[in-house]
């Protein structure tokens, strides 16, 4: 069933999170680097797997079917900058859970965690009750228009409360797991460790670390990463004030 789409905000930009700096525009920024943004397959629909009874698939035309929301919400890059009031409109994941998920759900299961996986390759894991959280979407959406590559075409998470690596792009997976997944151990992941919940307010930036303590390491990473993304952007060039 279809409900009229609701305005709702999370900070309009008035006040950033500790250790957060306002940028123009909404610059393409993650883990693609200088890659152009993937392909999306004509048939594109998201996976579900892990703790159900049977796996199972969403076409993009059944997230139609659930209801709808438009959210004004501020987008924290866990680097230190944030692109404020951007307009998103898509399904509460809560929605998507109830209606879709929590009923194929293995009944011996206790669910604790959600594994979000993008086209890019790019992987977030977040707590249910992070992810149940009442602003956060599947985002088909953005200031009126649909997702384009750089933003994550054709559905992505919304999370604004935490940092945008969570937010995962051009989603194509969604894993129920009973347990936290276990950390990935390259050099580049220890370096900079996942914070287990991810909170902006809380500035839960690192996994070991306290989070002002890793602002000028971050900070640092933002030029040549920017410069790396910029190569591979499928719209035009933006300007990006630090």
């Amino acid at each position: 069933m279809t409900s009229a789409p609701t305005v709702s905000s999370v900070g309009h930009g008035l006040r950033l999170p500790p250790g957060q700096r306002p940028v123009t525009g909404f610059p393409r920024f993650g883990t693609h680097l200088h890659h152009p943004p993937p392909a999306v397959p004509a048939d594109h629909a998201i996976e579900v797997r892990g703790a159900v009874r049977a796996g199972f698939t969403v076409p993009l035309a059944g997230l139609a079917q659930l209801p709808r929301r438009e959210l004004t919400a501020d987008l924290h890059c866990v680097a230190g900058w944030s692109a404020v009031d951007l307009r998103w409109e898509g399904v509460p994941f809560a929605s998507f859970w109830r209606e879709l998920i929590a009923p194929a759900l293995d009944p011996d299961a206790t669910v604790s965690h959600l594994v979000f996986r993008g086209l890019d390759g790019h992987r977030s894991v977040a707590t249910l009750e992070d992810a149940l959280d009442d602003d956060v979407l599947l985002a088909e959406n953005l200031d009126g228009r649909p997702l384009d590559g750089d933003h994550g075409a054709p559905v992505r998470l919304v999370s604004p409360r935490q940092y945008g690596y969570v937010s995962t792009k051009h989603l194509r997976r969604i894993e129920v797991l009973t347990a936290r997944p276990e950390p990935r151990t390259s050099l580049t992941d220890r370096l900079i460790e996942e914070h287990p919940r991810a909170r902006v307010w809380e500035e839960e930036r690192h996994g070991s670390l306290p989070g002002p303590w890793v602002r000028p390491f971050y900070r640092a990473l933002i030029p040549p990463i920017r410069a790396l993304c910029a190569l591979g952007r499928s719209g035009p060039r933006e300007a990006v004030e630090q």
